[in-house]
C-alpha cells in the first residue's frame, strides 16, 4: 500500500498540499499518480485535506498533529488501517505529483525481492546540482546500500577526480514491521542536525537499500519549484 503523509502547514510554501497543479489540488494529483500502482491512503492531521480527498474519492485518515516526521504519520495510519506485518508500505511524499508510476512499482518490486530494513530511490545528479542544500545527497557502499545522506556536498572531491553524485528522492519503502520498528527507534543526533529522518535508521545500524532510477519529476518545496514543474509538465 502507498501512504502519503500530508500536513497543511509548510514553512517554505504554506498550504502547498492544496495548491493547484494543472487543475487539481497537489495532494490529489499525487494520490492519483500513486493509485496507478497500488492502493493509496492519505495520512493527515488536517480535516480540510481529508475533505478534499473524499471529494475526489481518495481514502484518507486523520492522524495525530504531534508527529515530527512523515514516517511517524505513516506508521500511525498503517495501524489505523490494520495492515499485516508483512505488507510492503511505500511512503510517498505529497509534493511529488509528477513522480513516474514506474518508479513506485520498481521500488515495491525491489522490496519484495531484496532483504533490507528499508528501501529508497536515488538518481544521478550533476556536480552543480549537488551544491544545492535542498537536494539531499547520498553515498553508497559496494552493494548499493546507503552509507550516509547529507544536505552538504558528498563525497568531497579533494583532487577534482571524476565523481558520480547521487541525489535522494524522498520515497521510502518498508515492511509494516520495519516501519513500526523505525518509529520506535530513538531519534539520532545526526537526524536532528541535518533534518533528515532516514539518518535515524543508519545511526541505529539498519540497512537502507537504494534503487537507481531515471526521473524527470520535480519535488515541489517552493513556489518556484511549482512554477518550474508546471512549465515542464504542462
Amino acid at each position: 500500500m502507498i501512504i502519503i503523509p500530508a500536513r497543511l502547514q509548510s514553512t517554505r510554501f504554506p498550504r502547498k498540499m492544496l495548491t493547484d497543479i494543472l487543475g487539481l489540488p497537489m495532494i490529489v494529483r499525487s494520490a492519483l499518480r500513486a493509485k496507478e500502482v497500488d492502493e493509496v491512503c492519505v495520512a493527515t492531521d488536517s480535516e480540510e485535506i481529508v475533505e478534499v480527498c473524499q471529494r475526489h474519492k481518495i481514502e484518507a485518515v486523520m492522524t495525530s498533529s504531534s508527529h515530527s516526521s512523515g514516517t511517524d504519520r505513516c506508521a500511525e495510519a498503517v495501524r489505523i488501517l490494520g495492515l499485516e506485518k508483512s505488507e510492503i508500505i511505500i511512503n510517498m511524499q505529497g509534493d511529488e505529483p509528477f513522480v513516474e508510476s514506474e518508479i513506485l512499482l520498481s521500488l515495491k518490486t525491489m522490496m519484495s525481492e531484496k532483504p533490507c530494513f528499508m528501501g529508497t530511490c536515488i538518481k544521478s545528479i550533476t556536480q552543480e546540482e549537488a551544491q544545492d542544500p535542498n537536494l539531499v545527497k547520498v553515498v553508497l557502499d559496494k552493494g548499493n546500500q546507503a552509507l550516509y545522506f547529507s544536505r552538504s556536498l558528498i563525497p568531497y572531491n579533494r583532487d577534482n577526480a571524476e565523481v558520480e553524485y547521487f541525489g535522494h528522492l524522498g520515497i521510502y519503502a518498508f515492511s509494516n514491521q520495519s516501519l513500526q520498528e523505525f518509529c520506535s527507534l530513538a531519534k539520532s543526533p545526526l537526524e536532528e542536525i541535518e533534518k533528515l529522518e532516514q539518518l535515524r535508521a543508519l545511526y541505529h545500524q539498519k540497512s537502507i537499500a537504494t534503487l537507481l532510477v531515471q526521473t524527470q519529476s520535480i519535488g515541489i518545496d517552493t513556489i518556484e519549484d511549482k512554477e518550474r514543474a508546471i512549465k515542464l509538465f504542462s
